[in-house]
């Protein structure tokens, strides 16, 4: 395994332990707030996320990804990481944000049930992608 792949591992990784630290202690931190205050902290989650450092990672780790499935054949670890990590964000997380902003306190119970849910998924798509891709799959 390649630089490369190294640093995809690494990126998966990176990425498994913020989607944990999210389902383990945000999100189950953001439960125990009314619905109003919630909302709004999550909100401004999702505002802050969007930062270069985080950007640089969940979406270099694509291309890595995309040149492991190309170049070394790792289909299982990069397939992992693009289908359960960034295009599952991309279909059914940020659409939820999305809708988040546009509704009322209403909305949070069942975004906060789904939305975790959904990033329990992620974060063992890409906690895969880390074991898997060094195993050359």
């Amino acid at each position: 395994m390649g630089i490369y792949g190294m640093l995809a591992v690494i990126a998966s990784g990176l990425m498994a332990g913020l989607f944990f630290a999210f389902s383990v202690a945000v999100m189950p931190g953001l439960a125990d707030l009314p619905p109003e205050n919630a909302r709004g902290a999550m909100r401004r989650i999702n505002v802050r996320i969007q930062n270069p450092v985080f950007l640089l990672v969940f979406l270099g780790n694509v291309v890595l990804c995309l040149g492991e499935i190309i170049f070394d054949g790792r289909y299982v670890g990069g397939l992992l990481y693009i289908v359960g990590c960034f295009l599952l964000t991309m279909f059914v997380n940020v659409p939820m944000n999305n809708r988040l902003e546009r509704t009322d306190d209403a909305y949070w119970p069942e975004y906060l049930r789904r939305w975790t849910l959904w990033n329990h998924v992620r974060t063992v798509a890409c906690l895969g992608s880390m074991i898997i891709l060094p195993l050359g799959f």
